[in-house]
């Protein structure tokens, strides 16, 4: 089943590049990354609401959204600011160096984030392997921008 669950994530990698070279040519379009961000967004939400319609996706109570923290309701806006800074910096960095740049701050965020368990990731200790492999991807991001 953890294949299953690799190869899902692999498609959602290889979305991202493709999302990022759609949202610049709509943001070039409307000559305004925050619009093609904004009309990303939109977009997705209405798909959204039409996936939880068909699965028959209960809507949580008031008394429940007002009890969570106020740090849970920032994944949009952290959405937003990746989707924007993504739609401004595709054109200039080209697709590699972009993603490269992106999944090599992801890694060496999430060695922090596994560390020490925060916002709810299982606590996964550093390792001098783990740091290995974001100090070649480190590497790789200084090759595909130089070459």
């Amino acid at each position: 089943m953890k294949i299953f669950y690799l190869l899902w994530a692999m498609a959602a990698g290889i979305m991202m590049p493709v999302q990022a070279g759609v949202n610049a040519l709509l943001g070039a379009q409307l000559r305004s990354p925050v619009m093609a961000a904004f009309i990303s967004f939109f977009i997705g939400a209405l798909f959204l609401a039409a996936v939880c319609l068909a699965l028959r996706t209960p809507m949580p109570g008031i008394n429940l959204l007002s009890r969570l923290p106020l740090w849970m309701w920032t994944g949009g806006i952290l959405g937003a600011f990746f989707v924007t800074t993504t739609i401004i910096l595709a054109p200039k960095l080209g697709a590699v160096t972009l993603l490269a740049s992106l999944i090599t701050a992801q890694m060496a965020a999430s060695l922090i984030l596994d560390h020490f368990g925060l916002i709810g990731y299982p606590v996964q200790p550093v390792s001098i392997w783990r740091v290995a492999g974001v100090l070649f991807l480190i590497l790789g991001v200084v090759l595909v921008q130089k070459y």
